[in-house]
């Protein structure tokens, strides 16, 4: 089979519906991603940066205390939030970096949400001379004011979108518009396992070092596989990650946690495979949260980086399939879980990840003591801090 009959679907998920004009600018970048990750000299390059500039492979830290305090089975940490740039989003830049590099790209746009991708971005691009624009939701560049002078002072120009509900959607329109308008020239840096076939395949594969990393870290730690993994769920880059490399592991079951935000009973969440149903959105079908016309409903989570309508493909094919759960845990359970992890293990997570300790705060307590639960920790909480401050301060939530 070539490379361009891989048709980019997982199960009826996935695949590619764009412009024509985008038809020919995908091809080269899948073709490209095949031809090159299987190249000895790619892999050398990508293992240099992973390892010398990344910093991976990130650590697997049992939280003895935080078992402790629950009372239930063993949790591990994948600590992705000790990765230079504080987050698991890196994995996925430093890949695509060395791919725009090789097809002579030298202007990189990318979306962002909570700040962590287009940070990530802006640092690749600083290493390898780049060109680096940056679209950010209006309201996410308020609620991330931090993260979008990182990505300024990494030499990035971030650009404000206030269409729609300024938040990640809108971000990602934009960056579409500017790829149909300047393909010749530019790179589109996608941050998650979304998108238009080949990007879900491509950030999964650079992503998969998370999971990879942990069997090997695990089977040293425990000498078997977990009985549980478990990850937030925004688009779905760091749990896919996580998942992949486990899915012919039947033992290992696979949690993926959703923002329920204000309630599942209210509009103010961003639950997709929870609340959703099959749509297209930005060129690929996935389950979304649509109105009866199939146009993206407005999300909220109090997690920036969580608040997207659409889901990953290849989430969306777990969840038929039956191989991955998901779970929802709303703005008040992160939020505590948040302060509790800080408190008991002396670590801060990233309220996107404080979803998915939430969760596994809740289940954990309640499995045996021989079980072995991994969470995966996908970025710290420092981008975090004055927004919770100020939640905490106005008891907002």
């Amino acid at each position: 089979m070539s490379t361009l009959e891989k048709t980019g679907f997982f199960g009826e998920y996935g695949g590619r519906f764009v412009p024509d004009a985008l038809n020919p600018v995908l091809d080269e970048i899948k073709e490209a991603f095949y031809h090159f990750k299987d190249d000895p000299e790619f892999q050398k390059e990508l293992n240099y940066y992973f390892k010398n500039f990344v910093g991976r492979p990130s650590p697997l830290y049992f939280a003895e205390k935080l078992t402790r305090a629950l009372g239930g089975a063993k949790i591990y940490l994948k600590r992705e939030d000790l990765n230079h740039t504080g987050a698991h989003k890196i994995n996925n830049t430093i890949g695509q970096v060395l791919l725009a590099k090789r097809l002579g790209k030298k202007r990189i746009i990318a979306e962002t949400g909570a700040g962590q991708h287009g940070v990530a971005t802006a640092t690749a691009c600083a290493l390898f001379d780049m060109e680096c624009i940056i679209y950010m939701g209006e309201e996410d560049t308020r609620r991330q004011a931090l993260n979008v002078f990182r990505m300024e002072l990494l030499g990035a120009k971030v650009v404000p979108v206030t269409s729609g509900t300024r938040t990640l959607k809108d971000a990602v329109d934009e960056a579409l518009n500017d790829l149909i308008a300047n393909y010749q020239t530019t790179y589109y840096m996608l941050g998650s396992a979304v998108g238009p076939d080949p990007y879900p395949e491509m950030v999964k594969y650079f992503q998969s070092a998370i999971g990879n990393e942990t069997k090997e870290q695990i089977k040293e730690a425990e000498g078997r596989l977990p009985d549980y993994v478990i990850a937030c769920v925004g688009g779905g880059s760091n749990a896919i990650g996580l998942f992949a490399p486990f899915f012919n592991d039947p033992s290992v079951k696979m949690i993926g946690v959703e923002p329920a935000g204000r309630g599942l009973d209210t509009p103010d969440h961003a639950a997709t495979l929870s609340k959703g149903t099959p749509g297209i959105i930005h060129g690929f079908k996935c389950y979304l949260l649509q109105d009866e016309k199939g146009e993206p409903l407005p999300v909220y989570s109090v997690a920036a980086g969580l608040d997207y309508p659409g889901v990953g493909p290849e989430h969306s094919y777990y969840k038929d399939i039956g191989r991955a759960e998901y779970v929802t845990i709303t703005d008040k359970e992160a939020i505590d879980a948040f302060l509790k992890l800080s408190k008991i293990e002396g670590i801060i997570p990233a309220v996107e990840s404080s979803h998915a300790i939430a969760y596994a705060m809740k289940f954990a307590a309640g499995l045996p003591k021989d079980n072995i639960v991994v969470v995966n920790l996908s970025g710290r909480g420092d981008k975090d801090v004055a927004e919770v401050a100020q939640i905490l301060q106005n008891k907002s939530i």
